[in-house]
């Protein structure tokens, strides 16, 4: 397939997705670096992968409104889980983030061992199918997303940390079902890993390499007939490896504070 034969029908909607779930994450990603839990966005994404399985175990439809309140219900459940762990184990919180995010994935796979369709609902909770956002999907994301950009940027002082965590709850539970949870994890923290080194501008900066990394992964996936979610991941670190080489040979640079 050439570059001409690209269905904008398709990849319109997909960049769409892409570059809605970059407006969250990154400025969220920023917070969890200095925080230093990582991979907290793995252990949200799963335990809310195990709320859709079990409200598609229990029959609902997977569009339904009863998956995305099991989904949210399940983040929110383990995001104060973690707030609680927090105050109470603060040395050893990455740790315990780890042990909730094997939980999660170890417990989906037990919910999908008797589906036979578990390996395709594994596979897509992991790399998603950003190719096949719906509009109406995305416009419901977009007014979530709007809503946590207020909360974030208007009250940020005053969240806390138990704040931070429903926000980041929230705004994981609608990105996993729409770009699945490699895309997650990689959205968050590929691109202000990529800009911590920057004093100024840096959210800017950190949102234009989540923005070429979609764009440009997803035409070469097209292009290449591969899957779209894994080469996106590859194409932002490589866009991420590249911002950073400049920025710090740009002239007058010096480290920022993460």
């Amino acid at each position: 397939m050439n570059l001409t034969a690209l269905d904008l029908s398709i990849l319109l909607p997909a960049l769409a997705a892409g570059l809605l779930v970059t407006s969250t994450h990154v400025p969220l990603g920023m917070q969890v670096l200095a925080r230093g839990i990582v991979f907290i966005d793995l252990a949200i994404a799963q335990i809310a992968g195990c709320g859709v399985l079990v409200a598609d175990r229990m029959g609902f439809e997977a569009e339904g409104i009863a998956v995305q309140v099991a989904a949210l219900a399940a983040a929110l459940g383990g995001a104060l889980l973690l707030t609680w762990t927090e105050r109470i184990w603060p040395d050893v919180q990455e740790a315990v983030i780890g042990v909730v995010f094997v939980l999660g994935a170890t417990g989906g796979v037990l919910l999908l061992a008797s589906n036979p369709h578990g390996s395709e609902h594994l596979r897509d909770l992991l790399v998603g199918q950003i190719l096949w956002a719906q509009p109406v999907r995305l416009a419901w994301a977009a007014g979530v997303y709007a809503l946590i950009l207020a909360l974030w940027f208007g009250m940020r002082e005053r969240l806390g940390s138990t704040g931070f965590y429903v926000l980041f709850a929230l705004a994981v539970t609608v990105s996993v079902q729409l770009v699945g949870l490699y895309l997650v994890f990689a959205t968050l923290i590929v691109p202000p890993l990529a800009t911590r080194r920057m004093q100024r501008h840096r959210l800017a900066a950190a949102w234009a390499v989540g923005a070429v990394g979609y764009a440009a992964g997803l035409v070469i996936s097209t292009l290449f007939d591969l899957p779209s979610g894994p080469v996106i991941v590859w194409v932002l670190v490589i866009v991420a490896l590249a911002a950073h080489s400049i920025i710090v040979r740009a002239p007058g640079h010096s480290a920022a504070r993460d």
